[in-house]
């Protein structure tokens, strides 16, 4: 992991770059095109993967790159090296069409089907997470010092939930959480979800609806580094490199046991 912790740096700066970008196009009156999945793309999520792109290809040639918007395209590379990046360069796009400032570039690296590496990024509020299998996450607010950050225990008056507002399942969630006290409900946009459980803002953070894996390669790389987990519904650990990149329903732990 000596060389992933070398190039975390470099990592950081690309997505800043990235997020610079996207915050050039969040200051306009942009337009908002829709693809064949009925997703929605604008012009910042094409300028953030291609400044991703060229920092990646430079310094890391021989890693193969899969990326939402080249994928979305048919342009999916052969992964079956072991190692290969999964990048979303602006995670909740409809956040960013909606101005409210939950968007973020991810960044992740997995190697034998789980995520190893991750950088979190949300240019409109200034942070940042990252998270390195072995080495731990971190978090930095406003270009302000960097933190470790790590999950909480199970709460004794009970759990926090972070889901999404609008891939939420409210009867999945309750039979999911029968016999856990809920205490509070938060919602959040893109992968900033798993982000919340890693720094012990949250406890645990559903997910019932679809997902691709550069969705959330990244912020499961955080929350890992930060001692949480991240299981479909029958316990298995969410694995990678699946046919498609399509998830199943997961579940993302903080310090609470299923």
């Amino acid at each position: 992991m000596n060389e992933y912790a070398d190039w975390m740096p470099r990592l950081v700066a690309l997505a800043h770059r990235a997020g610079e970008a996207i915050m050039e196009i969040y200051a306009t009156d942009f337009k908002t095109e829709t693809k064949a999945d009925k997703s929605p793309v604008t012009a910042a999520d094409i300028a953030a993967e291609a400044v991703i792109e060229a920092g990646l290809t430079k310094f890391a040639p021989d890693i193969p790159l899969v990326a939402e918007e080249a994928a979305s395209e048919g342009r999916v590379p052969d992964i079956f090296g072991g190692r290969f990046w999964l990048v979303d360069p602006l995670d909740g796009t409809r956040e960013f069409v909606n101005r409210n400032g939950e968007f973020t570039v991810n960044i992740g690296l997995i190697v034998d089907g789980a995520p190893v590496l991750g950088v979190v990024h949300a240019p409109a509020l200034d942070l940042t997470f990252t998270g390195l299998a072995g080495a731990g996450a971190t978090v930095s607010r406003d270009d302000g010092p960097t933190k470790a950050i790590a999950v909480r225990p199970s709460p004794a008056g009970g759990v926090t939930i972070v889901a999404s507002r609008r891939h939420g399942d409210p009867e999945a969630i309750d039979r999911l959480l029968r016999g856990h006290p809920v205490a509070d409900r938060k919602t959040a946009g893109s992968s900033l979800k798993f982000c919340l459980v890693a720094e012990g803002e949250a406890d645990i953070y559903p997910r019932f609806g679809r997902t691709m894996e550069w969705d959330t390669a990244a912020g499961q790389a955080v929350l890992t580094a930060a001692g949480g987990h991240v299981t479909d519904e029958g316990g298995a650990p969410l694995a990678y490199g699946k046919p498609g990149f399509e998830n199943p329903p997961f579940i993302a732990w903080g310090g609470m046991e299923p």
